[in-house]
């Protein structure tokens, strides 16, 4: 592995590990898949926090919304 391919993982790990952790975390407090969730956060960046925000955290807002209603 040369110096550039070393310095990119050594960039990306932490925000890959960062992502995985709010996922799994938050995912679990709203009662969805959290291991999935934070295995598919440590594979790639940024799409799983895109999906999950219209897969669970936009629905359970609107969930909210309506039991306040």
């Amino acid at each position: 592995m040369n110096s550039e391919k070393l310095l990119i993982v050594l960039m990306f790990s932490p925000l890959l590990l960062a992502q995985s952790i709010f996922l799994f975390i938050d995912a679990k407090k709203k009662g969805s898949y959290a291991w999935i969730w934070g295995i598919w956060g440590l594979i790639q960046l940024p799409c799983p926090t895109i999906f999950y925000y219209f897969i669970v955290i936009r629905p359970y807002r609107k969930k909210l919304k309506l039991e306040d209603e």
